[in-house]
């Protein structure tokens, strides 16, 4: 597009703009045509961009009715750019109109609440089924597990202790590395498959 016709859209969506605020009333594009032709010279094709743009902008609306669009004033922006001055309060009321449009409507608060209720209700029947079970572990038979765990322990670190003396002992008559060592003779070590002696 060149800058000529650029500057022409440009101007052409500014007067229609102005013109649907003006008149606020629904326009199709060729009554704007036939309306503003005579006055400002705008082409058809020139008309029917602009009211696009200016729809596309959402600085008017637009509404198919069958084949035809119709374009209209956003009365919404008017208002607020009319009351915005007038009155000091208009801030606040603004910022509580968005707050009020994104709470939950009370039918769905009503959903929501039913929903939470049957939640509670399953996690308070689990409760009672855990509260209730007779298979819970005695404090003998806990002990008895964390007795295994550090005598078991133990012996991980004493058995790895002793690998460990031994293959050092055989590599240092030994003429190839560690890791060839390792594998000729088929050592897996813990390292190879990412286990970490636990805390005791």
């Amino acid at each position: 597009m060149s800058k000529g016709r650029a500057e022409a859209a440009a101007g052409a969506a500014g007067i229609l703009l102005r013109y649907l605020q003006e008149q606020n009333r629904p326009y199709s594009a060729q009554d704007v045509f036939g309306n503003l032709q005579r006055e400002h010279g705008l082409g058809k094709a020139a008309v029917v961009k602009a009211l696009e743009q200016l729809a596309q902008q959402g600085k008017i609306k637009e509404k198919t009715y069958g084949k035809q669009k119709i374009y209209f004033a956003d009365q919404v922006r008017r208002i607020l750019r009319r009351l915005s001055p007038i009155d000091p309060n208009f801030g606040d009321v603004v910022s509580e109109l968005k707050e009020l449009s994104s709470a939950l409507t009370t039918p769905e608060m009503q959903k929501e609440i039913e929903e939470l209720k049957k939640e509670c209700a399953a996690y308070t029947e689990r409760l009672k089924n855990i509260k209730a079970a007779t298979n819970h572990v005695t404090p003998e038979e806990k002990e008895q597990v964390y007795r295994e765990r550090q005598k078991y322990h133990k012996e991980w670190r004493k058995r790895k202790r002793m690998a460990t003396e031994l293959s050092d002992a055989i590599l240092e008559g030994y003429p190839k590395s560690k890791k060839q060592f390792f594998e000729e003779v088929g050592i897996e070590t813990d390292e190879d498959y990412n286990v970490k002696l636990p805390d005791p």
